[in-house]
């Protein structure tokens, strides 16, 4: 049985900002009384740890290292096509169009549709209000993502799988997703998002997700969960020689470790002599930037 959510989060001055503007309540109390209600309600979808811990608050995309020059394709290319794989409540898309990326232009996408559904209470807007595309499924699933094949276009907002986008992203952003799926997922995905960038220039695929240390690793991350943690080193050596097929000048990719401390943690009810969720608050993100040359 999962573990019931933790009322319990800080918001730093950027992310107060943020919810602000995009739900219009400036009341602090209310505003963290808003969150944890569509937190509840989430965390029924299913129970992961970010939205257990709130790590769904985190504007992760705009600290990305990759993000800025992604943010540049917006100059250099008509009408970049954004794509949010495990997108959740869309925090991350939102932000983006905040800094400029046209809503029409970009996609988020996720198993769990509901996650979509209450973004728009969380954010307190509408498909009306907010007409980004939204696609739900399996990214691992040969129906959702197919090899390449003649395709018609179709509007974005009329998609139902992300086959008609095969060769036409520019940038895809994929936070917090890795280190809950296998090596062999990690595989698929990556070759998946290779395809989806194919023949586009300077395409950025970048995310952040949780890893143990520097050897990476396959540790419990939750009662019902487990991670593969790749390390930089390791990381580089699947997208260089596994999904590029060894062709480094095909491919950049850049990923570094960065110690974090989440006190929202040190909330977290104890069982068994431990946190349920995590071994400590203080755990390891890997930062990652692949571009296509």
């Amino acid at each position: 049985m999962a573990s019931s959510p933790i009322p319990h989060f800080t918001l730093n001055p950027d992310e107060l900002s943020f919810f602000q503007q995009l739900t219009g309540i400036h009341d602090e109390e209310k505003l963290r009384q808003h969150i944890i209600d569509v937190q509840a309600k989430a965390y029924d979808i299913f129970g992961y740890p970010c939205i257990r811990s709130f790590g769904f608050l985190r504007l992760k995309i705009a600290r990305l290292p990759g993000y800025n020059e992604a943010l540049k394709l917006l100059e250099e290319r008509k009408d970049p096509i954004l794509l949010d794989i495990g997108c959740c409540f869309g925090n991350d898309i939102r932000k983006a169009v905040i800094d400029g990326w046209p809503v029409q232009n970009v996609i988020g996408s996720d198993i769990e549709p509901g996650f979509w559904q209450y973004g728009y209470e969380l954010f307190r807007s509408t498909p009306g209000t907010f007409p980004a595309a939204f696609v739900a499924g399996d990214v691992f699933d040969s129906a959702f993502i197919v090899p390449p094949a003649p395709i018609a276009s179709s509007p974005l907002p009329d998609l139902t799988c992300l086959t008609p986008l095969l060769g036409k992203i520019s940038a895809i952003h994929a936070s917090s997703f890795f280190h809950l799926f296998s090596e062999e997922q990690h595989m698929i995905f990556g070759q998946h998002g290779a395809a989806q960038v194919k023949g586009t220039l300077h395409a950025t695929m970048a995310g952040v997700g949780a890893t143990t240390n520097e050897n990476g690793g396959n540790p419990p991350v939750a009662k019902t969960l487990s991670m593969f943690c790749h390390s930089p080193e390791s990381w580089r050596k699947m997208w260089v020689e596994e999904v590029f097929g060894g062709h480094a000048d095909r491919v950049k990719v850049d990923a570094d470790l960065v110690l974090v401390e989440n006190k929202d943690m040190a909330k977290l009810p104890v069982v068994d002599g431990a946190k349920e969720g995590t071994q400590n608050q203080l755990y390891w993100l890997m930062n990652w930037t692949v571009t296509r040359m």
